[in-house]
């Protein structure tokens, strides 16, 4: 197997089904001397959490939800 000018392989389907590794999977590398080991990352927050968490905190304008919703839905 080559390793694409980008640093990508593709892993064998056998092993992705046998690690259920599904497409947007996150999974981890280790180097062991002149080996990697790859394994499946251990549950983390998704994106839209991490996304959600970065942006908590950070409105400058204090409105209610309701006042929100009058603003997207119209009067």
């Amino acid at each position: 197997m080559r390793v694409t000018t980008k640093g990508q392989v593709t892993i064998p389907q056998h092993i992705r089904e046998q690690l259920n590794i599904l497409p947007g999977a996150e999974v981890e590398f280790e180097a062991r001397g002149d080996a990697v080991r790859l394994t499946v990352a251990r549950k983390s927050a998704t994106r839209g959490k991490r996304i959600v968490e970065r942006m908590s905190g950070k409105g400058t304008i204090r409105m209610t939800t309701d006042q929100i919703m009058a603003l997207t839905r119209g009067a």
